[in-house]
C-alpha cells in the first residue's frame, strides 16, 4: 500500500470512530448562532429572582440544529449582548465574551455581566453538545469525584440551630450556614447583639459536632470595631469562615486591617462581578480565605475559570454564592475541573419544574453528570418566551466602531 492510499484509509478509520458530534465539530466551518431566545420561569412572577438572582433562562440556537441554554440577566440586559452573537461562530467562546464585555461605550457593570455570563454558560453547553462531552472535560477534566455543599438557612431561631446543625451533618453537608436570629425584627443593635450572635453559633458549634463545620455570613452589617470584635468573639468556636464582615465590602485599606488583627477565616466575594471588579485586590492582598463569587455573576464559566486561576495562585478557596438551577449546573461543571478546595452553597436543590434533567445532588452532594454540554434538559413548554433576538445589533442600540488588533483578536467597540 502507497503512502498516499494509507493516509487516506487512516483519515476514514478516524473519522469512522468519532461520534458524529465530532465529525460535525471538524467540518461545520460554517456554524453560526441563529437567533437568541429568552423565557421567564412559567412558575416565577418576578423577573428577579430570589435575593435578585434572575432566574431567566436564555436559549442560543445555531445553523447545526444545536442549542445551548444559560440563565441570568434580564430582557434589556441580555438584548445587548445577545445581538454581538448572531451570526458568529459559536465555538469561538473567549472571543465572544470579549466582544460582549468590550463592545459598548461604557463598561460591563454587574448587572449587564449578568446577561454576559448567561449567553457565555448558553456557548459553554452548545460546545460541549457539539462534541458530545460534558462540558468539565473540556475545562481539564475533573479534579475532584464530588463536590461539597453547605446547607444555607438565612435566620434562624435560637431554640432550633443546635437540632438543625445536628439534622444538616446527618444529611451529609459540610457545614450549615445562618446570617440572623429569626423573629428578631428590624432592629439590629451590632454591639449588643453581638452576644446573642455568639450564642447562636455555639449551638450551631455544638449541633455540628467536632467533624462537622458552621459558617456566619455577617451580611455587611458591621463596622470596622464591631466586625473586629464579633470575629474575636467567634474564634474560639472555630467557624469554617465568616462571610462579608465589613460594610464597607470594597474599602480594602479597611479590610486589610481586620485581616491582619483576626485569626478567623474570612470569605467576601458575592457582591463583585469580574476579575477586577473587587476579586482581584480581595484575593491578590491575602484578605479573604474563600471567594464566594459565582456563576453568572462574574460572565460565566469564562469569567469563573479566570477567577479560579486566581485563587489557586493565592491558595484560596472557591465557595460560590447559589444561583438559578442551569446557572447551578455551570457551577458544577467549573468546580469539578479546579484544583482548589472548594465547597458549594445548596440552596433549593430540587429540580424546577422546567428542568427534565440537571444537577445531580445527594446526601449533601453534588456529582458529575456525562450528559453533553451542561448536562440539563429544558421543558421549553414549562417556561413563558419574553423575547427573541435574531439580528445583529439592530440599528437603535449603540452601534460604535468594532476593532480588532492585526491578528484578529477583539480590541475594543
Amino acid at each position: 500500500m502507497d503512502r498516499r492510499r494509507f493516509i487516506q484509509n487512516a483519515a476514514v478509520a478516524v473519522a469512522a470512530a468519532l461520534p458524529l458530534s465530532a465529525s460535525l465539530a471538524a467540518v461545520r466551518s460554517d456554524l453560526r448562532i441563529t437567533r437568541v431566545r429568552v423565557f421567564n420561569p412559567a412558575n416565577t412572577t418576578n423577573l428577579a429572582g430570589p435575593l435578585g438572582l434572575s432566574e431567566i433562562v436564555v436559549a442560543v440556537d445555531t445553523n447545526a440544529g444545536i442549542t445551548g441554554y444559560g440563565q441570568g440577566g434580564t430582557p434589556d440586559l441580555l438584548r445587548y449582548a445577545a445581538s454581538l452573537l448572531i451570526d458568529q461562530d459559536p465555538l469561538r467562546i473567549e472571543y465572544l465574551w470579549q466582544r460582549m464585555y468590550r463592545s459598548s461605550i461604557y463598561p460591563a457593570g454587574r448587572e449587564r455581566l449578568h446577561a454576559v455570563g448567561a449567553l457565555d454558560c448558553a456557548l459553554w453547553d452548545i460546545k460541549g453538545k457539539l462534541l458530545d462531552v460534558p462540558v468539565y472535560q473540556l475545562l481539564g477534566g475533573r479534579a475532584r469525584d464530588y463536590i461539597e455543599c453547605y446547607k444555607s438557612y438565612g435566620p434562624i431561631r435560637p431554640e432550633a440551630a443546635r437540632a438543625e446543625a445536628r439534622k444538616t451533618m446527618d444529611e451529609g453537608y459540610k457545614a450549615i450556614r445562618v446570617f440572623s436570629l429569626a423573629g428578631a425584627g428590624n432592629s439590629f443593635d451590632t454591639r449588643r447583639g453581638i452576644d446573642a450572635l455568639v450564642a447562636l453559633c455555639t449551638d450551631l458549634r455544638e449541633g455540628a459536632g467536632p467533624s462537622g463545620e458552621f459558617i456566619f455570613d455577617a451580611h455587611t452589617r458591621f463596622d470596622y470595631a464591631d466586625a473586629l470584635h464579633l470575629c474575636e468573639r467567634l474564634a474560639p468556636l472555630s467557624p469554617l469562615f465568616v462571610e462579608d464582615p465589613l460594610r464597607q465590602m470594597d474599602d480594602y485599606t479597611l479590610f486589610g486591617r481586620l485581616r491582619e488583627r483576626t485569626s478567623v477565616p474570612l470569605a467576601a466575594g458575592e457582591q463583585f462581578g469580574e476579575l477586577r471588579d473587587g476579586n482581584l485586590p480581595l484575593v491578590e492582598q491575602g484578605l479573604i480565605d474563600y471567594l464566594r463569587s459565582s456563576i453568572p455573576n462574574v460572565g460565566g464559566i469564562t469569567g469563573y475559570r479566570k477567577l479560579a486561576a486566581l485563587c489557586e495562585a493565592h491558595s484560596v478557596a472557591m465557595v460560590p454564592h447559589f444561583t438559578g438551577p442551569i446557572a447551578t449546573a455551570a457551577v458544577v461543571h467549573a468546580l469539578l475541573s479546579v484544583p482548589t478546595p472548594v465547597i458549594n452553597e445548596a440552596y433549593k436543590p430540587e429540580l424546577p419544574a422546567y428542568l427534565k434533567a440537571g444537577i445531580d445532588f445527594r446526601n449533601g452532594r453534588m456529582y458529575p453528570v456525562d450528559r453533553p454540554g451542561l448536562g440539563v434538559t429544558v421543558d421549553e413548554q414549562r417556561l413563558n418566551p419574553i423575547a427573541q433576538y435574531t439580528q445583529p445589533r439592530p440599528p437603535e442600540l449603540y452601534q460604535g466602531e468594532s476593532f480588532q488588533r492585526p491578528d484578529g483578536s477583539h480590541l475594543y467597540l
